[in-house]
């Protein structure tokens, strides 16, 4: 590199090539590693997520498979959401009317919940809520549908524990009749509203994983920027 200076031979000394564009990394080639460094690691990150999105979309395939008759029969509803994979249970099939105690022969379908959460996501945490309609409780017993729902919330989690999904993995809730899906004004609209839903959640980022993101955010290097930016919906 005769007649060039020295700090810009040394400038050119660094320079990486990224797609058709060319960055100037200023100062040691120490520097240019670690920002090979966080991009690797960013692409590791971001492969660990996609598969993790993969597991749910497996876990409500084979939901789907055992559960095609109740399905079928209206009796239970499946959807990937923005919370995670959410398995609705009108309340109808799984309790007498102002009870939480489960019906008998609504146990096969919450075993064959309890299998699949066993088999495909038994590292996920799972929620379990209790919902109603806006009708005050009368004679059975319940101070509030707040009772009520979290009652049949939890009567569900004792029974799939019992077969055999870890008590660490879930977490009970009951909502009352503060999150309906629609209007309480027909019958129709009330018995959606009577429900529980069972959810699969999604496994947010670590504390190492975050400061990992921020980092990355941090950075400089638009590659490196963008791959992070990529990941933001999973903090």
């Amino acid at each position: 590199m005769r007649g060039i200076p020295l700090f810009l031979a040394a400038a050119l000394g660094s320079m990486v090539m990224t797609g058709c564009g060319v960055n100037f990394y200023s100062g040691r080639p120490s520097d240019v590693h670690r920002i090979k460094e966080l991009s690797a690691e960013m692409d590791r990150l971001k492969s660990q997520k996609m598969a993790e999105v993969q597991q749910l979309k497996d876990a409500q395939a084979l939901l789907e498979q055992r559960l095609r008759k109740e399905i079928g029969d209206k009796q239970v509803t499946l959807e990937m959401a923005e919370r995670g994979l959410v398995l609705t249970f009108v309340s109808e099939v799984l309790f007498d009317s102002g009870k939480a105690k489960i019906r008998p022969e609504a146990e096969g379908a919450l075993s064959k919940v309890a299998s699949v959460i066993q088999e495909k996501v038994a590292d996920r945490e799972i929620g379990i809520e209790g919902h109603t309609d806006d009708q005050p409780i009368k004679a059975s017993g319940w101070r509030s549908n707040w009772e009520l729902s979290t009652a049949r919330a939890t009567s569900v989690l004792h029974l799939l524990e019992e077969k055999g999904v870890s008590p660490r993995q879930m977490v009970a809730a009951g909502y009352g009749q503060y999150r309906p899906v629609t209007p309480n004004d027909s019958s129709g609209g009330r018995q959606q509203n009577r429900r529980v839903e069972i959810v699969i959640l999604p496994k947010k980022l670590t504390r190492s994983e975050q400061a990992l993101l921020r980092r990355a955010q941090a950075s400089a290097e638009p590659e490196v920027a963008s791959k992070a930016k990529e990941l933001e919906e999973y903090k």
